[in-house]
This record gives C-alpha cells, sequence and structure tokens, in this order.
C-alpha cells in the first residue's frame, strides 16, 4: 500500500467504490436527489459505466453516515437531496488520483455473443439484428455528442463511447448468424 492509500485509511474513511465516487463526482455539481443522480448518472455515463436506482439508494445513506455527504433540501414527493461535505470532496480528489486498476467490461450482450452457439440461427440472428439496431443509435448519438461536446474531456469520452460503438458493431458483422 503507498503512502496515500495508507493516509486515506488512517482517515477512518474507508476507500471509495466506483459507484460512490461517481455519485460524489456527480454531486460537485449540486445537491441533488437520488432520482436525479439515476438521471444524471445515465447521461454522463451511459456509454461506459452504468449506476442502477438501487446501487444509488445503496450508497447514498453509506456516504452520508461517513460524512461525505449530508442532507439537504426536502424535495417533492418526498425526495431528498444529497449535498457532497468538504470531507467528500477530499475523498472523492483522493479516489481521482489514485491507481484505477484493471478496466472491466461488462457487457450482457458480449456475454450473449460467448454463448451464442447454444442458440438457433433463427435466435441468433435476432440477437444479432436487434444489436446492430441499438449500437446503430448509439453509434450516431455519440457521433453527435463528440461533435457538439465543448469540455475535453466530455469530447474524449463520447470519442471513446463512439469507437466502442462501432467495435461493437464489428463484432456483430463477424458473428455466424446462420
Amino acid at each position: 500500500m503507498d503512502s496515500r492509500a495508507r493516509a486515506w485509511h488512517r482517515s477512518g474513511v474507508s476507500e471509495l467504490n466506483a459507484t460512490a465516487a461517481a455519485l460524489l463526482g456527480l454531486l460537485h455539481d449540486g445537491p441533488k436527489t437520488g432520482g436525479q443522480l439515476v438521471t444524471a448518472a445515465g447521461e454522463r455515463f451511459g456509454a461506459f459505466f452504468s449506476v442502477t436506482r438501487s446501487q444509488v439508494y445503496r450508497e447514498l445513506p453509506a456516504l452520508a453516515e461517513q460524512g461525505l455527504l449530508k442532507l439537504g433540501k426536502q424535495g417533492p414527493r418526498s425526495s431528498q437531496q444529497y449535498v457532497i461535505t468538504a470531507a467528500g470532496k477530499k475523498a472523492f480528489k483522493t479516489w481521482l488520483t489514485t491507481e484505477p486498476g484493471p478496466d472491466h467490461l461488462r457487457s450482457p450482450l458480449i456475454l450473449r455473443l460467448v454463448h451464442a452457439s447454444s442458440l438457433t440461427p433463427k435466435q441468433r440472428a435476432g440477437l444479432v439484428d436487434s444489436a446492430k439496431v441499438v449500437y446503430g443509435a448509439e453509434q450516431e448519438t455519440h457521433r453527435s455528442a463528440a461533435k457538439t461536446a465543448e469540455d475535453p474531456y466530455a469530447k474524449a469520452v463520447a470519442e471513446f463511447a463512439l469507437a466502442h460503438a462501432k467495435a461493437v458493431l464489428k463484432l456483430l458483422e463477424s458473428i455466424p448468424t446462420s
């Protein structure tokens, strides 16, 4: 463990998982409710990092208990806003500057393609054809996002998402459906 990691553990705050860090990062933009965080995560991370509603609602109380978030204003229909604290900002910054470790792709489509030999030719063709439609639409969405992004980091991420969609489409073209 390097000195930064030791200092992190000595501070009494457990290491952030990627979902917790994603939420803290989204809260840097201002207070949000759990529902707003789910929506923002889908918009900002959708192409490369999924955050489910259950993950968000599991993480928020834990982050508040650790002092990384505090409760904000009560919203409509009893929704609760969360606000990042100074400790939360520090924890997020620490997370940003530590080694990320290996990337792991979790793709339900690719998992299905690994097992595509268990499908009938008609089922395989259906899987491939529907995925082509989805990734074709994603390709257009990411192409547009890459063209219109003003922030250089958002532009780079949109270009990555575009390249990913293109790669999946190329993979789909190589899958024998008959």
